[in-house]
């Protein structure tokens, strides 16, 4: 444990710009900052980035992708408790997130919070790996398909469930924001090559880890459902091991800075400040912008003229709240201008971040009810072989690194050859795609529920006579829809805010999906009690499917993304600043921080 303690002191330590160099006296500063910058970060840093990040992704989607099915079939519960506790879990993963960017950026590092996080996970994933070997830590299988009498798991077995997931949340609230942010630190985006090389790591991030899901989760969930549960979450615990230990062997590649303190904290200073000095006047007062204390510093602050009551923060209304040496005597009555327009900078990026949400809402239903389907569904290929449900989050996977790697290796050298120009999709038409994609999602799965409702109900089966592959072209769609939005997203939060908030960008992206979960499950309860009164047939709920409306219920998503869509194209996409909507984000907008300058 004391080396894994001391790791931080084998990276090249990069001082955050807006921090104060250490004493020179501090020899472990001296010695950290004298590690060559050429010899760290870049692409030789981010394969071990990369490679971490494609086996802890391997681990927790080896558990995600079959946490449904594995609830229901070794644990006897409903479908509407089981979409429950998956979507409040991925919630609360996602929650973390934000608790770990600001333990990160206060506290630990990126490295760090990164590694323990990977540590927390592994015990998660152990703790769920022993629920499935040791028979007494859940209730006996039920062999009854409709389970109307099956044995529901007690109080204490459930905690011990709710335990495993729970580390895995507080795992993911370490990794989620600091796996994006600690590769983007490796490249330096100062450069027009090091901006083209982050972008492209954005793409090869997504497509490593799902071509390595894709081959793995093929071998991991079938032996998880036609093998054995307690062998099929081994896998993945070793897989999570594997990662920690590819991670710690690049240490000495690393580019690590120091954490600066958290823009949390900042937001409620300023907040704080401008309150109190809401009725003070603007006009012709001074404004408190000191001069960094570092000389290498990047971040040019320009003041900016939207939410201008926030200026009030930074406005000097009497001199006796400067010191001595010109610095504020109460950071919580006056802040700093940098202090003000990173605020600005994170609330600029909220109503791109709202109409994220319902894109990942789309994603959602296919890790809950999707999966369903394909449980009530022909499955059999051949007579002995059964496709298992898991699988189907591999059409997916295979959607997205389909079009990722077209998009990188065949689109985009040919329009660049063709047209010499930047041939790249600018955010927000990607973003707008991605919107579309999810609304034919739902169509789609709509369209396609009913018929499989439709067959089962005339043949009097639980399994519908139809194939699984009738839902395949559902899953493509959902994959699609994140290969678009959900990359487009994740590359306007990170691009469009200064190197320091990056891991709040991390953060803010997964709390996104934090709140598609929250109000993911809180519709699927709204919608069961309502369509459940009167006798009639609810939409939702139960655990047969073919008594339920499933259809009606993806068309009701289906008009949440229509809205999503006429809101993102009047108000949204005006805070998405594009060069001539070429796709270049090189350029900085004219009312933002201008960085790099």
């Amino acid at each position: 444990m004391e080396n894994v303690m001391n790791t931080d002191s084998h990276c090249a330590l990069e001082l955050e710009h807006e921090r104060t160099p250490a004493p020179p006296s501090a020899s472990s500063a001296s010695s950290a900052s004298s590690a060559s910058s050429r010899e760290a970060g870049g692409w030789r840093s981010i394969k071990y980035i990369i490679g971490n990040e494609s086996f802890e992704k391997l681990a927790s989607m080896s558990l995600i992708s079959n946490l449904t099915v594995y609830l229901v079939t070794n644990y006897n519960l409903s479908g509407i408790f089981v979409v429950n506790v998956v979507q409040i879990w991925n919630g609360s993963s996602n929650i973390f997130s934000i608790i770990g960017a600001f333990i990160s950026d206060s506290y630990l590092g990126r490295f760090r919070t990164l590694l323990y996080g990977c540590f927390s996970s592994l015990l998660g994933i152990l703790t769920i790996t022993l629920t499935a070997g040791i028979h007494q830590l859940r209730p006996h299988t039920c062999q009854d398909k409709e389970r109307p009498h099956c044995q529901l798991p007690q109080a204490w077995q459930l905690a011990v469930l709710f335990a495993g997931l729970g580390l895995l949340s507080i795992g993911a609230g370490g990794i989620r924001p600091c796996n994006i942010a600690f590769g983007a630190d490796q490249f330096d985006t100062n450069t027009e090559k090091g901006r083209e090389q982050l972008e492209s790591f954005f793409n090869w991030w997504y497509f490593t880890f799902t071509i390595a899901l894709v081959i793995a989760l093929t071998a991991v969930v079938y032996i998880q459902t036609n093998i054995s549960w307690t062998l099929g979450f081994a896998i993945p615990t070793a897989c999570l091991g594997f990662s920690i230990t590819i991670f710690l062997l690049g240490r000495h590649t690393y580019i690590c800075k120091k954490p600066q303190g958290s823009i949390f904290t900042d937001m409620a200073k300023v907040i704080a400040a401008a309150f109190r000095k809401r009725n003070i006047q603007a006009s012709g007062r001074a404004i408190y912008n000191p001069t960094p204390a570092s000389t290498l510093e990047k971040d040019r602050i320009v003041q900016t003229d939207r939410f201008e009551f926030l200026d009030k923060a930074a406005i000097i209304a009497d001199p006796s709240e400067l010191n001595e040496q010109g610095m504020a005597r109460n950071v919580w009555r006056l802040c700093s201008l940098q202090q003000v327009e990173h605020f600005k900078c994170l609330l600029g990026i909220l109503p791109v971040w709202v109409a994220g949400i319902c894109c990942f809402i789309v994603m959602d239903q296919q890790n809950t009810f999707g999966v369903l389907q394909v449980v009530q569904t022909k499955r059999s290929i051949g007579p002995h072989f059964k496709v298992p449900p898991g699988w189907m989050n591999l059409t997916s996977m295979i959607a997205l690194s389909i079009w990722i790697y077209i998009y990188e290796r065949v689109y985009i050298p040919l329009v660049r050859k063709i047209t010499k120009k930047p041939p790249r999709l600018s955010m927000r038409q990607r973003i707008r795609i991605g919107i579309l994609l999810s609304i034919l999602c739902m169509l789609v799965a709509a369209i396609v529920e009913k018929k499989r409702r439709d067959s089962a109900l005339k043949h009097g089966l639980f399994i519908s006579p139809l194939s699984f592959a009738l839902l395949m072209p559902q899953f493509a769609l959902s994959g699609l829809n994140e290969a678009f939005a959900s990359v487009a997203i994740m590359e306007f939060f990170t691009l469009q805010m200064p190197e320091s908030m990056r891991t709040v960008a991390g953060a803010l992206f997964y709390l996104s999906l934090s709140v598609a979960n929250y109000i993911g499950s809180l519709i699927v309860n709204i919608v069961h009690k309502a369509t459940s009164q009167r006798g009639k047939t609810a939409w939702i709920g139960g655990h047969d499917l073919n008594m339920n409306r499933l259809d009606y219920y993806y068309y009701f998503i289906s008009a949440l993304g229509v809205l999503n869509f006429i809101y993102f194209n009047i108000f949204a996409i005006r805070y998405i600043i594009s060069d001539e909507e070429n796709g270049i984000t090189d350029v900085q907008p004219e009312n933002s921080i201008a960085v790099g300058e």
